[in-house]
């Protein structure tokens, strides 16, 4: 079995209230967010958990605010001597739009997704505007697009873990690496959602559901689940992934 690396690249920034990741805690306090194309180095196969935005607002504000630098999807990739012709596979967490937005780029990549993220960016919830059919619609007249609906191994050392805390459809990914095994969470997180602050823990709360949720109450349990399912846990949008070339280091 083939053992991994875990590259963050930063592909986009969202500047918003932070209760949009904490759960009744911190709103009215501005938050940056990145948001990361991840590149699963090892094997024989070109693999990204999540594509990123099209087009990352880049500033030096922003910059300074998550710790390290945004890239475009070219430039990201690029790090790593590749092109978007040469993405073998992508594996997508969620299809929000900031998670989906490059994957036209990818005329080559065969894609995963759980089959409840393509009912929903089709025939969204009123309630969440982040799905947008038209930054999937390449990849699913191409024929490009694989749906699971269990965890699924996509290759050896690399497996999908169903965890609907943020969406439906939300996908954990899980990786063997030589420094053992990398949770990327399938639900738009931070650090702190997965250990909170003594006066959250005061409260008897040992996690934080994401802002953004299916239900609190079973969001809650996914997080208490998906914290023990690896060596070290990835939130989707924690800064401090920005300024590391490899997790872990």
């Amino acid at each position: 079995m083939s053992s991994y690396k875990v590259h963050p690249i930063v592909m986009g920034t969202k500047v918003f209230d932070k209760g949009m990741m904490t759960y009744q805690h911190d709103y009215g306090t501005p938050y940056t967010i990145p948001i990361y194309t991840w590149y699963i180095e090892g094997g024989d196969k070109n693999i990204l958990v999540d594509t990123g935005e099209m087009q990352p607002i880049v500033s030096e504000d922003r910059e300074k605010a998550i710790g390290g630098r945004i890239y475009t999807f070219e430039e990201g990739l690029a790090k790593y001597g590749l092109k978007p012709e040469d993405i073998d596979i992508i594996i997508h967490t969620h299809l929000h739009n900031d998670h989906c937005e490059n994957d036209y780029k990818c005329p080559n990549a065969t894609i995963y997704v759980h089959e409840k993220e393509m009912e929903s960016v089709y025939n969204p919830h009123p309630l969440d505007f982040r799905y947008l059919e038209d930054y999937v619609d390449d990849a699913k007249e191409n024929g490009q697009i694989v749906t699971v609906n269990k965890d699924t191994e996509v290759l050896p050392g690399i497996t999908m873990i169903h965890t609907p805390a943020h969406t439906p459809g939300g996908m954990s990914v899980k990786i063997e690496t030589d420094k053992g095994s990398v949770l990327i969470c399938g639900f738009c997180t931070i650090l702190e959602n997965l250990d909170p602050p003594k006066e959250v823990r005061a409260m008897e709360m040992e996690v934080i559901p994401p802002g953004t949720n299916t239900g609190p109450y079973e969001a809650y349990d996914i997080l208490l689940k998906a914290r023990d399912m690896a060596d070290y846990v990835l939130p989707l949008h924690e800064p401090k992934w920005a300024s590391m070339e490899t997790i872990p280091e």
